[in-house]
């Protein structure tokens, strides 16, 4: 599947200034994009920045690497290979965390990944170099040297022939085949300690070739570093394409919000704007309501004195009328006591007139 991004965030990219090695240097004018990726064919990670084309942070994870805070929105981490420091500045501090968070992860990962690929190279190694150090070093022991009780010889040097028996008339005397055999021991001995010479001789050549052999293994190591930094160099200069993309269609979507949002902003303004206009309307309004509803006040207070006038006089009124009823009653009583006693008069005299 090759290289591809497992996690990305956006902050301001900085590095340590080379000369001073205290002060940092901004690498990116603004929040740019810094992503994790992972490399399956090489069971890599790596964190990858770009400020348009160019790459401005391309850091592989390595297990002795650290990420520290040194502030609330503000991480560094050193780069040997790279030979600098980087340092990120989030906005907030639940994405530095966030970032911290993805980097012990992805260091954890990246170590146990090495420890496999060592178990695999001490696998793949092992049987070989036991293979040669025991063709190298089997001849060594002190039993191939002096042999054991029964035998004294390697199982490289031929076993002396058994001597064969002679006729009785023949026989040699026990002294002569005595040093016969001694002699034969001795030869023995002696073809032992030339082989031991060699095979010493042999162990030493083998163990220099080792060492050569070693220091070659780490100049090509390093090679192979080199070769493999500069490939990841290269890949991230041609297989950014993907994140460029990705980047260019994020920020048009930013764009499209963005301007999205300045309409409704501008709408909004509108709105704000004829609320503002019919609010100065309104204020002017209740300014005259205020004036004629104080205009208003007044009135009803001089209309209230007035009533309270109105309703002594009233009161007063009542009084009189009260007083003018009763002396009325009293005149039309009297008035009726004075008809009545006329009625009487008037019978009186028109009986009167009646009689005579």
């Amino acid at each position: 599947m090759g290289e591809q991004p497992i996690f990305s965030t956006r902050a301001h990219v900085f590095q340590i200034d080379p000369n001073t090695k205290k002060n940092w240097v901004p690498t990116s004018k603004h929040a740019v994009t810094v992503s994790y990726f992972y490399d399956s064919t090489r069971n890599v990670y790596r964190i990858i920045s770009l400020d348009g084309s160019k790459a401005i942070i391309n850091s592989t994870i390595t297990p002795n690497m650290s990420f520290t805070k040194t502030s609330q929105k503000f991480g560094q981490w050193a780069d040997s290979r790279a030979n600098t420091v980087y340092g990120l500045g989030f906005s907030s501090e639940s994405q530095l965390a966030k970032f911290s968070e993805k980097f012990n992860e992805f260091k954890e990962a990246a170590r146990l990944a090495k420890e496999k690929s060592q178990e695999k190279m001490e696998l793949t190694s092992t049987p070989s170099q036991e293979s040669a150090a025991g063709d190298v070093q089997s001849p060594l022991t002190p039993e191939s040297i002096n042999g054991t009780d029964d035998e004294r010889v390697t199982p490289d040097t031929p076993q002396p022939p058994e001597p064969r028996a002679e006729p009785s008339q023949n026989a040699l005397p026990f002294s002569h085949s005595s040093s016969n055999i001694n002699k034969h021991w001795e030869a023995e001995l002696a073809a032992l300690k030339g082989n031991n010479a060699k095979l010493t001789a042999a162990l030493l050549e083998s163990t220099a070739n080792v060492k050569q052999w070693k220091q070659q293994l780490a100049a090509y190591q390093d090679e192979a570093e080199r070769l493999h930094k500069r490939v990841t160099e290269l890949e991230c200069v041609s297989g950014q394409t993907t994140v460029i993309k990705s980047q260019k269609t994020e920020l048009n979507q930013t764009i499209e919000e963005l301007e999205f949002a300045l309409k409704a902003k501008e709408e909004e303004l509108e709105q704000l704007k004829e609320e503002v206009e019919s609010a100065n309307e309104f204020q002017s309004q209740k300014e005259t309501l205020a004036q004629k509803l104080e205009d208003t006040e007044s009135r009803n207070q001089t209309l209230e004195s007035q009533l309270s006038d109105l309703e002594q006089r009233l009161e007063s009124s009542q009084q009189e009328r009260e007083a003018f009823r009763s002396s009325m009653r009293s005149l039309l009583q009297l008035l009726d006591s004075k008809i009545f006693e006329l009625t009487e008069l008037r019978d009186t005299l028109s009986k009167l007139i009646e009689s005579s």
